[in-house]
């Protein structure tokens, strides 16, 4: 029996992650919402369960909201920027399992606008218009009417449609070309090439970390990203143990920078119509040798 239902539960674990990684932002926190919606299952039984597969994600969209919730009132005693956590794999295909958790354009631009989504509005968005739940299923789940958890969900799409989320260009090959042409310029120091390969109303976001607040910052303009860049890459690339590794980044091309083998910082771009929009970094070593590991292991 106990292999059954594992068996079973396995079998819809790629659609529980995707939900929680949509709700939540975090890889392990997803993996722990998961987790905790098999202990459940483990203990609770499939009897009188008619659809697994709706239960399960019941169960998963309620144990992330608790998650929000809790998250929420810590952040009120935080400071800095908080980047979500990334999806990297290793620069070309992806595998079968990152497929289902990147479905729906799911980039990082967009998951920094669910991250400003208050919990409810967030698990009704995430749960009706990416998963195709009804409101008489996602109202019960907030404490809410149908109608009111209609409201949730348009609320958090027009903050979504709001944020104006720029769509990358569909070739990964003409990606990695920008991204390439960014790093030989800002190595050069040619400060006009990086302005070439900029939208002139590029975001740059970094986020070193809790113990680094000081050094998380958002910076707009091609000007002012390409001085950033300049200043921040110049000392990197003086120091010969210094390597990029190529990477995709949400299923977008970007890198992981490593010194001395040890990962340092990760990259994500966001290039449309041949121009960076958008560049994430996270520059905690700590939690990018966590979210990367895959990519450094495949090295």
């Amino acid at each position: 029996m106990d292999d059954w239902l594992a068996d079973r539960f396995e079998g819809h674990r790629p659609h529980l992650r995707a939900v929680a990684y949509r709700m939540l932002g975090s890889l392990t926190e997803a993996d722990d919402a998961v987790q905790d919606t098999w202990l459940r299952l483990s203990h609770a039984g499939v009897g009188g369960v008619d659809n697994l597969g709706g239960w399960l994600t019941t169960i998963v969209a309620r144990v992330c909201l608790n998650v929000l919730r809790s998250r929420n009132t810590r952040r009120e005693d935080s400071f800095g920027l908080q980047l979500p956590d990334p999806l990297i794999t290793s620069d070309g295909e992806l595998q079968p399992e990152d497929e289902a958790m990147l479905a729906d354009s799911v980039g990082l631009a967009l998951l920094i606008v669910l991250d400003t989504l208050a919990p409810a509005e967030r698990l009704a968005f995430v749960l009706h218009d990416m998963f195709d739940l009804p409101f008489d299923e996602i109202a019960p789940m907030v404490g809410r009417t149908p109608a009111a958890a209609r409201q949730l969900a348009s609320r958090a799409r027009r903050r979504v449609k709001g944020a104006e989320i720029p769509v990358p260009d569909p070739d990964l090959a003409r990606q990695r070309d920008v991204v390439d042409a960014f790093f030989l310029a800002a190595r050069g120091g040619d400060f006009d090439a990086l302005v070439a390969v900029l939208h002139p109303e590029v975001v740059l976001r970094i986020d070193a970390g809790a113990s680094r607040v000081a050094a998380s910052m958002v910076i707009r303009g091609a000007a002012a990203v390409a001085r950033q860049a300049h200043l921040g890459l110049k000392a990197l690339f003086v120091r010969p143990a210094m390597d990029l590794l190529p990477a995709l980044v949400n299923g977008a091309a970007g890198v992981v920078v490593t010194l001395d083998g040890q990962p340092m910082t990760v990259m994500g771009f966001t290039v449309a119509n041949g121009k960076i929009v958008e560049i994430d970094a996270i520059a905690d070593p700590d939690r990018v040798r966590r979210i990367a590991a895959g990519v450094l292991t495949d090295e």
